[in-house]
């Protein structure tokens, strides 16, 4: 089945897909208030502005982050401070809950091809999936399963793979600019969830997952039906 796009009008938007990959924070878990607390510790910590940090850390793995914050410091220094925000944000759960929307979202591909693209790492996906009750996709690329963080397309490029589809195949869902270019780059749609999205140009936007609807196509496939 081709994959392709169908405008229906301004406000609606068709997707037909074999395969979704789905990241995970900010796009099926609102995970903000714990991002918004590590990070302004961390930045408070090396004298940087907390506002500036925030403007940069969504999408990214954590060094990468820093290399981006920090660039004249040693990689190896970025890496051990990533070690030691994934246990920070591993053990704070506090005010993790699902996106709008994410439980029947998620129950909907229930049987479908579809996976987990997150830049985090597996213990901290873990939490925050449980935290939010959300279940978590039997095909899952986290930190620990690529070389290069978003916004390189390495992680959507391998999900696809996994699930045994092309990237023109499948339908990417992100929150951040680095999730979205990383969208982009492995030649897939993207579809923006939340407010840090609206300003990349996805393919479609939403406020949150109750303006999408997952329909199962006859013989494989899905269609979804969104609306702004």
């Amino acid at each position: 089945m081709p994959a392709h796009r169908t405008p229906v009008t301004s406000a609606a938007t068709t997707l037909t897909a074999r395969a979704l990959l789905l990241d995970m924070d900010g796009t099926i878990v609102n995970s903000d208030a714990v991002v918004e607390r590590c990070w302004r510790q961390w930045a408070g910590e090396h004298g940087l502005d907390p506002d500036e940090v925030m403007k940069v850390v969504h999408g990214r793995q954590g060094y990468a982050t820093m290399a981006v914050l920090l660039p004249d410091r040693p990689m190896e220094q970025n890496h051990a401070d990533n070690r030691r925000m994934l246990a920070a944000e591993t053990a704070d759960v506090d005010g993790v809950v699902p996106v709008a929307g994410a439980p029947a979202f998620m129950a909907a591909l229930a049987g479908l091809p579809h996976a987990l693209v997150t830049s985090a790492d597996l213990r901290l996906a873990e939490a925050r999936m449980g935290a939010a009750a959300l279940p978590m996709p039997a095909v899952r690329v986290t930190a620990e399963s690529v070389g290069a963080s978003k916004p390189d397309p390495e992680g959507f490029l391998k999900g696809a793979a996994r699930l045994g589809f092309a990237p023109e195949e499948c339908v990417v869902f992100e929150d951040s600019e680095a999730g979205i270019a990383a969208g982009r780059a492995a030649g897939m749609r993207v579809v923006g969830v939340g407010p840090r999205a609206a300003a990349h140009a996805p393919d479609a936007h939403v406020a949150d997952l109750t303006r999408v609807r997952v329909e199962a196509l006859p013989g494989g496939g899905l269609t979804l039906h969104i609306s702004s």
